[in-house]
């Protein structure tokens, strides 16, 4: 099987891809001809998980998934949620969201947060939604190379390491991401 994952960012493709089985070949964005930016318009990163899906599958005509994911941190009232890829302002840059995100948080005493992602599958004329959320913290300072996004400032409840610290493999099992493609697989097989 061919699915479209409505996605050009190499890591997440790479972190998916060793999730699926290789029954299930997974294609990106640039694979199928589409270079436009897909909008992000929406509110909630449910809604942006169904724009996307929805762009590829009108526009190209393809069964395909997508994701949108965010972070949410409990004492800034859920913020960066729908904008943490962009918190800071464009262009886009996970050093600059992360030093908003530690300035925001620096008189804070709760660091509780989550990371969430939403994939919205639309396979043979039919939608679904798979959610994956990890609890956990964000700790005061940047720790960890491998990643992207907030990986380097946030720890998993029962872990102490970040995210950024952790292998792919390691990540990939029980990262926010990760829990929303095993639902998207179970379903599919």
């Amino acid at each position: 099987m061919k699915l479209v994952f409505a996605s050009n960012n190499k890591n997440k493709i790479r972190e998916i891809q060793l999730l699926v089985s290789s029954t299930i070949e997974i294609v990106s964005l640039e694979d199928i001809g589409c270079t436009e930016e897909i909008p992000e318009t929406a509110d909630t990163i449910e809604g942006n998980a169904v724009l996307k899906a929805n762009y590829v599958t009108e526009k190209y005509g393809f069964n395909c998934f997508a994701d949108d994911s965010g972070l949410e941190v409990d004492a800034l009232n859920g913020e960066p949620g729908v904008f943490s890829a962009r918190y800071a302002g464009e262009p886009k840059n996970d050093d600059n969201n992360m030093n908003k995100l530690l300035s925001n948080l620096k008189d804070k005493t709760n660091r509780k947060a989550n990371f969430k992602t939403v994939i919205c599958l639309n396979l043979n004329g039919e939608q679904h939604l798979f959610t994956g959320i990890i609890n956990g913290k964000i700790i005061d300072e940047k720790i960890g190379d491998n990643g992207f996004g907030y990986d380097p400032i946030f720890v998993a409840d029962k872990y102490t390491k970040t995210f950024a610290e952790l292998t792919i493999e390691e990540k990939s099992t029980i990262s926010h991401r990760g829990i929303a493609v095993k639902q998207l697989i179970e379903f599919l097989q």
